[in-house]
């Protein structure tokens, strides 16, 4: 499977039940208050091939604890795969790479460290994924968990905006 990150990247995982699994897949939670503003902007991460989700959650900390740095997956996107090695090796390099890195929120960012791995692994044969790819193909074509993972989502922005509209009147 997969490596054993280091040590100064681990963080202990929250107490309750196991996250759910997502084998090799695109995972994106919501995070606040940006979503509600625009929601199109998420968290994202990604899962191995035995469904442990890694994300890059700050300055030098990706996390490998199978829970997301802004709270459970709300919707994800299945990856076709044909070696579960060799997804698993680029994701490990790209989670090596982020652990190393600062966080920056609007350049090297989540989205950043997924199309890290992608592009390693050259998937569906592009090299050059980026931030926006991964955004809007997540958002177009995420699969949502549940209806009130929709609701989660966009029930904020709706909220939010309606509340623009209505003071703005």
């Amino acid at each position: 499977m997969h490596s054993s990150p280091p040590l100064s990247s681990l963080s202990s995982p929250p107490s309750g039940p196991s996250p759910p699994l997502r084998p090799h897949s695109i995972t994106w939670s919501p995070l606040p208050p940006l979503t509600w503003i625009c929601p199109i902007i998420g968290h994202t991460g990604l899962a191995y091939s035995d469904g442990l989700i890694t994300d890059f959650a700050g300055p030098y900390h990706v996390s490998t604890t199978g829970f997301m740095a802004f709270g459970p997956p709300t919707r994800s996107i299945k990856l076709s795969i044909t070696s579960p090695q060799s997804y698993d090796t680029s994701v490990t390099h790209a989670q090596q790479i982020y652990s190393k890195r600062m966080h920056n929120i609007c350049c090297d960012n989540c989205h950043s460290h997924v199309c890290c791995a992608l592009n390693n692994m050259e998937y569906k044969g592009c090299k050059r994924w980026n931030m926006f790819m991964i955004a809007f193909w997540v958002f177009f074509q995420g699969k949502f968990e549940s209806w009130g993972d929709v609701i989660k989502t966009f029930g904020p922005s709706v909220f939010f905006w309606g509340l623009i509209i209505l003071i703005t009147r």
